[in-house]
């Protein structure tokens, strides 16, 4: 099978013009259905759209390679275009691409075809190769370019597996650094790392060998005596690798994306010593301790990301349903039953608020998943369900669920570390089991010990964060009223400590609270809520903030989630910010407290008062003294905003993608 067998005439354009990456996008996926490689056009497009929302497919110096692997392909197969006036791709180099290819994969194959794809991916690494692309008239022109360069190759090819099947007998025979790399779908990325990786190896004098972990299984595998003779391991990935027969080591982690845009200085990094000793676990003490650590922070960022990407698209939907709710609801402005007094807006905050229920197991369980893949999920996710439920030993007695208190977003953090760490730790306990068992491992003895053991750890944890919720509502009670401002101040900044949480979910119910006749706080129980309301209020209009007008502090991705929080924010839903606050605590927490705080204080200085238990911005009418309420609201953000932007540090072009 030859590349070309992936591509006909039909697919590919050259000379295209592309007004954006979405056109460009659309042509593509049309020249697929045009060749038959494609059944459901907007299937396909979807998961490349869903692909790209990851990160982009660009690869630098006029190249992307946008491509899905889903149940919408027909056949394997690829389309391609030429865009002489180039397109904006977000490419790691800011520069436009002007060379394009498309690849659709079949859903859960992994044939021969998948190889063709890896060989592609490595010759695109080639500018001898990328230009002869561009220069083509015809599409005949531009496969025949294919053709030559791939028979190049194979030649290529053959002459190394043949000097790497010759017996060695000195040292210096041996490849100097050895390499892995391995993306999510392990389609392009995991081949041009390899390909860029010993490509500059090779410009450098030096030899290195590179392991790609792609779709079709592990190729060009690492062998016990070339980990032995090597001087240390590359390993770029965005997904987790098996280090265990590093033992001993030099071995340097990173992205896949470094392996493509700068493997000169992953390979400096090794051959001046520069790569942390990988030592398994129960080993020695690594060789300097910063990097363990580094290395230890850069896997518990991986493992906490997953969770967070995953966990976002149920905050997005669910919260932006739920504000829909408080949109249409005017009959129940000021009411308790503010958001549901009529059957259409209860749709929306029933459909939304199951949505949204569900942020917390996911959360979890994709931590845990991170950690010990498929087998950590279901103990996770589990273990997010009882830190949402606030589950304790005492319930098991009475079965009374009206004095349990959630944990919030911290303890499904802690839920989902603990479930993927316990999962790992039965798994290697299990290693001493009969060979006869190892089938039923996956689907009957790690979910039941897993499920089991992070269930009983919530159990005995959860009193914790019940004993704090209780301590914060008797510190805000004694507190008193008399001096109202400090009161604000407090309760605003509580709202930002962990966005649902114990601190959070207190403030709120000492501000409901007062609001009650029985209070005897009367208008300044009503000044208490206004207070707490746009402390709330301010966390996700911060992060919105920053993600417009400081976009260099932040990734594609971020700025684009970061709209939402506009009406997160104005729907007081304090938890648009828990995906931007767990992947940088230190920055985000912060600066949102500061500026709840100062929102906080200024509400209640300003003597604001709020009926209404809920609904932000659009219960706006029932505020007393509305303008400096939102005035209030608006400085808060400002300033928190300017905190976190000012504190985080500008990230590099490749990483925020300007």
């Amino acid at each position: 099978m030859k590349i070309t067998d992936l591509l006909s005439a039909q697919s590919v354009k050259v000379g295209a013009a592309a007004a954006s990456q979405a056109d460009a996008i659309d042509q593509l996926v049309a020249l697929h259905v045009a060749a038959g490689n494609v059944t459901d056009a907007d299937g396909y497009k979807a998961g490349v759209l869903a692909r790209e929302a990851e990160f982009s497919t660009a690869v630098g110096d006029g190249i992307a390679i946008p491509h899905a692997k889903v149940a919408a392909v027909a056949k394997a197969g690829l389309s391609a275009m030429t865009v002489p006036g180039g397109v904006d791709w977000s490419a790691p180099d800011g520069a436009p691409c002007d060379l394009i290819f498309a690849i659709a994969a079949p859903e859960g194959e992994n044939n021969v075809h998948l190889e063709m794809l890896a060989k592609l991916s490595a010759l695109l690494m080639h500018e001898d190769f990328a230009n002869a692309l561009r220069a083509a008239k015809t599409p005949e022109e531009f496969l025949a370019a294919i053709d030559a360069a791939e028979a190049g190759r194979d030649a290529a090819d053959a002459a190394k597996a043949e000097a790497a099947a010759a017996p060695r007998t000195a040292d210096s025979e041996w490849p100097q650094i050895l390499a892995i790399t391995a993306c999510p779908t392990g389609i392009a990325h995991t081949y041009m790392a390899a390909e860029n990786l010993e490509k500059k190896a090779a410009e450098m004098g030096l030899t290195l060998k590179a392991e790609t972990q792609g779709s079709a299984g592990a190729k060009n595998v690492l062998t016990a005596d070339e980990i032995a003779h090597c001087k240390g391991i590359v390993i770029a990935a965005d997904k987790n690798v098996d280090l265990s027969r590093f033992d001993g080591k030099p071995v340097y982690t990173t992205t896949v994306s470094a392996g493509i845009n700068d493997p000169e200085k992953l390979i400096n990094i090794v051959m001046n010593g520069e790569a942390p000793v990988h030592h398994n676990a129960g080993g020695a003490v690594a060789a300097t301790a910063s990097a363990e650590q580094e290395s230890t922070w850069h896997k518990i960022y991986k493992h906490l990301m997953n969770g967070v990407s995953h966990m976002l698209p149920f905050v997005i939907g669910g919260g932006i349903l739920t504000a829909i709710a408080f949109l249409v609801d005017q009959p129940g402005l000021g009411t308790s039953s503010y958001g549901s007094s009529i059957p259409a807006a209860a749709l929306f905050k029933t459909i939304g608020g199951e949505a949204f229920g569900l942020m917390l197991p996911i959360l979890a369980g994709y931590i845990a998943s991170s950690i010990a893949d498929r087998p950590g999920l279901a103990p996770g996710f589990v273990g997010g369900l009882f830190a949402k439920a606030g589950y304790d030993f005492a319930y098991l007695s009475t079965l009374d669920s009206s004095g349990l208190i959630s944990g919030g977003f911290i303890a499904a953090l802690f839920a989902g570390f603990a479930a993927g760490y316990l999962t790992l730790g039965i798994e290697k306990l299990c290693d001493k089991l009969p060979s006869s068992l190892e089938g039923i491992k996956p689907m009957l003895i790690y979910p039941v010990l897993g499920t089991l053991a992070i269930g009983v750890v919530m159990l005995a944890l959860n009193p914790i964060f019940a004993a704090i919720n209780t301590g914060l509502n008797s510190f805000l009670a004694g507190l008193g009223t008399s001096n109202i401002v400090v009161l604000g101040l407090v309760l605003g900044g509580m709202m930002s400590i962990d966005f649902g949480g114990p601190f959070n979910k207190a403030a709120y119910v000492f501000g409901t609270a007062a609001l009650d006749p029985s209070s005897g706080l009367g208008t300044t129980g009503q000044i208490i809520m206004a207070a707490v309301m746009v402390g709330g209020m301010v966390p996700p209009l911060v992060i919105a903030l920053s993600t417009t007008f400081f976009k260099n502090r932040w990734t594609k991705d971020d700025r684009n989630a970061g709209l939402v929080n506009y009406i997160m924010g104005l729907s007081f839903i304090s938890e648009g910010a828990i995906p931007f606050a767990a992947a940088d605590p230190a920055h985000v927490i912060p600066s949102c407290m500061i500026g709840s705080a100062v929102a906080g204080a200024l509400s209640a200085a300003f003597g604001c008062t709020s009926p209404a238990p809920h609904g932000g911005a659009w219960v706006t009418a029932v505020i007393g003294n509305p303008i400096m309420w939102l005035v209030a609201c608006i400085v808060g953000s400002v300033v928190g905003c300017l905190i976190l932007s000012f504190w985080k540090k500008p990230l590099s072009k490749e990483e925020s993608g300007l």
